[in-house]
């Protein structure tokens, strides 16, 4: 005897409550073709497969797989989210497309997807969740802004930004200068002209509104937030260097040759030095060949090109080392 159809009515996640009351088994909700990510939740294999677009293994970058794995598992909590809870901390940062340190398992290794604990808040006298995987919170209504932003429940981009106090300061500075960045008009610029998700004093707002955890770190990172900076990376760099007390560069500039003619826009330049520091991700086929000749126009025009890999990244002293000797230091 084959498997019982679900009803229609039941959305690929779904709780078992909602199924029960329109008559679907215990047995049926404990089929293989069912998963149970959380308690009173089922999920039909297929989203699992769908959901996010290319599937996990096909994402190249970590840190975007995490996030997107991060997303997935909000969407499927949200079948039994109460009407009283959201999304917050790091979840409702992945939600917001915001960039996160990796999360690593006890033996130091990049975390599974069914790992990574969501972070669900409640407001007033609300109880906060408590099932596995879930990392509940109580705040005050007072303290935070709830939106839906694509379909889910989740704390403002600046209520988000200060619930990240405990995370490492270059990581609050990264996820400020995302939230506030500005889409600036220019040659080639992705999405002139869209707004920032946040502002500099509406995080600075947040921050004041009332105790937070990591208050003293929130504020020391708020002092770094920039509207120009374009990755975590590049926000890393220019950290660096300003910690060791070298001049903050210039973010993201675009760069004209003698002529006028447009090289390209830069990740950080000294322009009385005509220094230009680019940070060199995960760079592949036509890409990597559009770097290599623009990094070549840059020099051709003059300038002295730092070019920082990841590997040079965790050796910050001669990051730093090499950015002096180009200013003459």
């Amino acid at each position: 005897m084959g498997r019982a159809e679900l009803p229609d009515d039941v959305e690929p996640a779904f709780s078992t409550s909602t199924a029960r009351l329109l008559g679907v088994s215990r047995g049926r909700l404990r089929a293989a073709d069912l998963h149970a990510p959380f308690h009173g939740v089922r999920v039909k294999t297929e989203l699992l497969a769908s959901e996010g677009g290319a599937s996990e293994a096909d994402i190249a970058d970590p840190f975007e797989r995490q996030r997107r794995a991060r997303v997935v598992r909000a969407r499927v909590y949200s079948a039994r989210l109460h009407t009283g809870h959201f999304f917050s901390h790091q979840t409702a940062a992945s939600i917001w497309g915001a960039p996160l340190p990796l999360e690593r398992d006890e033996r130091g290794e990049i975390a599974a997807d069914e790992d990574l604990a969501l972070h669900v808040s409640s407001s007033g006298g609300i109880p906060f969740p408590r099932t596995k995987g879930i990392v509940g919170h109580r705040t005050l209504a007072s303290l935070t802004t709830i939106l839906t932003h694509d379909g889910l429940r989740v704390t403002s981009p600046a209520a988000t930004w200060v619930s990240l106090g405990t995370l490492p300061l270059f990581d609050i500075v990264a996820i400020g200068d995302y939230f506030c960045r500005r889409s600036r008009e220019g040659y080639g610029r992705p999405r002139a002209g869209h707004p920032p998700l946040a502002t500099i004093e509406e995080l600075r707002q947040a921050l004041e509104a009332g105790r937070r955890r990591g208050a003293k770190r929130l504020r020391e990172a708020l002092e770094s937030v920039r509207e120009d900076s374009w990755s975590p990376r590049e926000t890393k760099v220019r950290c660096v260097l300003v910690a060791s007390g070298l001049p903050e560069p210039q973010l993201n500039v675009d760069v004209y040759d003698e002529s006028g003619q447009f090289i390209g826009c830069v990740d950080m330049v000294y322009a009385d030095h005509r220094v230009a520091i680019e940070y060199l991700g995960m760079l592949h086929g036509e890409s990597w060949a559009r770097d290599v000749e623009r990094l070549a126009a840059l020099r051709a025009a003059g300038w002295t090109v730092i070019e920082v890999t990841a590997p040079l990244l965790r050796r910050p002293e001669e990051l730093v080392r090499r950015v002096a000797r180009a200013l003459g230091a």
